[in-house]
């Protein structure tokens, strides 16, 4: 790639750094170690002859490379190897600067700084996801008891849906209901039930002051026997026997003499009427 070494030589002087410091650095040609000022910023790793330096002597691009402990068992080292290419042996004054330097330049590699964007982005959705599980638990909770404590209202109840209250017992009077034609009618039924006396007809009388019929005892052939409780619901079949054929013979021939009587007591004014009013005389 094409670099402008001004700009890069401001970029590698300009602080902050991600790590910087004095390492031992084995040359290509030369095989002893060197010691070097190495600065770490991003990616880019520049190692300078001195700390004062405004120019670097190289750079070295962490990518597409392993850092891994090195084969040589004198010096605290390390190795940065890139695949096929070369490899940069160096070395630290002591073990934790070497950890530390390993450390820093492991994650400097783009590769590793994707793994961590993508693992820390499913911990946030993670967070939201419990938060927003959190926040709905809690409002339905909240609404739960809001209901629980609100007072129901009563059932809506149609009054005219409830029975009427039993009438009292009292005795019939003449009070009109229902409207004035109905008043009225019952006004003009009352008054064509009543006699020229102003009394009134049996007809005109309430059903509850009415006085039951006579209760019949004996045997003839208007008022028959009541039949047995258990027969009553069947036809009565009458009883052929030789004492309730001469009754009933002996009550019809009373009934004839009767009405014969009376036929000869109200035959004369009958036929007096008749002769007053110029009408022909109807005889019987």
């Amino acid at each position: 790639m094409k670099i402008n070494e001004k700009n890069l030589y401001v970029f590698a002087k300009t602080p902050p750094y991600d790590m910087e410091g004095f390492l031992n650095k084995r040359g290509e040609v030369n095989k002893a170690f060197q010691r070097r000022y190495f600065v770490l910023k991003g990616n880019l790793l520049f190692y300078f002859e001195s700390r004062m330096d405004k120019e670097p002597l190289g750079l070295i691009i962490v990518e597409g490379c392993t850092i891994e402990l090195s084969n040589e068992v004198e010096h605290y080292c390390f190795e940065i190897a890139f695949n096929g290419n070369r490899t940069y042996i160096l070395s630290a004054e002591n073990q934790e600067s070497m950890e530390a330097w390993m450390k820093a330049l492991t994650c400097a590699g783009y590769e590793y700084k994707r793994i961590v964007v993508a693992e820390l982005q499913r911990q946030l959705l993670e967070i939201e996801q419990s938060k927003n599980k959190m926040l709905s638990h809690s409002k339905v909770g909240a609404q739960n008891q809001m209901e629980g404590s609100k007072p129901m209202p009563p059932p809506r109840r149609n009054p005219f849906n409830r029975p009427a209250p039993p009438l009292p017992d009292m005795p019939f009077s003449n009070v009109h209901f229902g409207s004035s034609t109905a008043r009225s009618q019952q006004e003009k039924t009352s008054i064509l039930n009543k006699d020229a006396n102003g009394n009134g007809t049996p007809h005109g009388t309430p059903k509850a002051t009415r006085r039951p019929p006579p209760a019949h005892h004996g045997t003839s052939i208007f008022y028959p026997e009541p039949s047995d409780p258990v027969t009553s619901v069947l036809p009565r079949v009458p009883r052929r026997t030789k004492c309730s054929e001469q009754q009933r013979k002996r009550t019809l021939e009373e009934f004839i003499r009767i009405h014969e009587r009376f036929r000869q007591e109200l035959m004369p004014d009958v036929t007096d009427y008749r002769e007053r009013q110029v009408q022909p005389l109807i005889r019987f």
